[in-house]
């Protein structure tokens, strides 16, 4: 009972971070129908940005933020060239984002080198039921729930959240009522780079992050925005909250080398399920 109360709650957290990335993904595809395939480098340059801040004498917190802040502009930078352009498609701009996530290789391993780097996360653990838990899992969990419930007020309760569901739902009309789409899906590239950063700082105390560590978080966070048809956050939150388990619990009590192969099998399996569901949709709207 011990093992799977450990497996849970590390899953969990790990499930976060994959929930983050996914929403990021989800952000910037509601608003400009564009697969932002750069969204896992957010994670992994506020990672090496905060191991590099911390390194240089900053406290933490300070730390995090400002490599948080390294995405945000990492985000807005990677928009001005995939949607910056008018007329550009969104295939285009797909392709210009996975272009830009290989560039990002050679300006990561310039800048820190090809080593993982860590920094140290909330010392600390506890016992739970038997189970040692670090409390980093805690913060991970609670800094995601804060986040999640933010992005809901954001979307719910201010202007420019209420310019990006709109464009979201009608392009067109948001363009009569004035919204400028382009600047909105500028700032949906800057919010998901904001939600790549909060993933990238509140992971890397437990999982040492590299160059290339963003392969296996943009195909677990792709399957995480898949779980919602890449639509809605809430659903990302619940498909990385799903697979961050289902992996824990297989690299638990099977091997740790299966966990790719868990997220891969997970998100085909609802692509299927959803390319069959759309038809059956369609026809009982029609």
């Amino acid at each position: 009972m011990s093992d799977f109360l450990s497996y849970l709650i590390n899953g969990l957290a790990v499930g976060c971070g994959f929930a983050l990335i996914g929403s990021g993904l989800v952000a910037v595809h509601r608003v400009t129908r564009v697969v932002n395939f750069a969204q896992a480098m957010f994670a992994v340059v506020a990672g090496l940005s905060a191991a590099s801040f911390l390194a240089a004498g900053l406290p933490h917190g300070v730390a995090e933020v400002a490599a948080v802040g390294v995405a945000v502009g990492a985000g807005l930078l990677v928009g001005l060239l995939a949607i910056g352009r008018p007329g550009t498609s969104p295939l285009s701009s797909l392709i210009i984002t996975l272009g830009i996530g290989i560039l990002a290789y050679a300006v990561e391993v310039m800048i820190w080198g090809d080593q993982p780097r860590s920094f140290p996360g909330l010392g600390g653990s506890f016992t739970l039921a038997g189970a040692t838990v670090q409390k980093q899992y805690l913060l991970v969990i609670a800094v995601t729930a804060v986040t999640f419930t933010a992005l809901a007020l954001f979307f719910g309760r201010t202007y420019a959240g209420k310019g990006l569901t709109a464009c979201a739902s009608n392009p067109y009309a948001a363009r009569v009522v004035g919204i400028d789409v382009r600047r909105m899906g500028l700032l949906a590239f800057g919010l998901g780079g904001a939600l790549g950063g909060i993933a990238g700082v509140l992971v890397t105390p437990l999982q040492p992050i590299s160059f290339d560590s963003d392969v296996t978080l943009i195909v677990n966070g792709f399957a995480a925005a898949i779980f919602g048809g890449l639509l809605r956050p809430g659903a990302a939150l619940a498909g990385g909250l799903v697979l961050g388990v289902a992996e824990a619990m297989v690299a638990g009590y099977g091997k740790a080398s299966y966990q790719i192969e868990v997220a891969l099998g997970l998100m085909l399996a609802l692509m299927i399920w959803q390319a069959v569901r759309t038809p059956a949709l369609q026809e009982e709207a029609a």
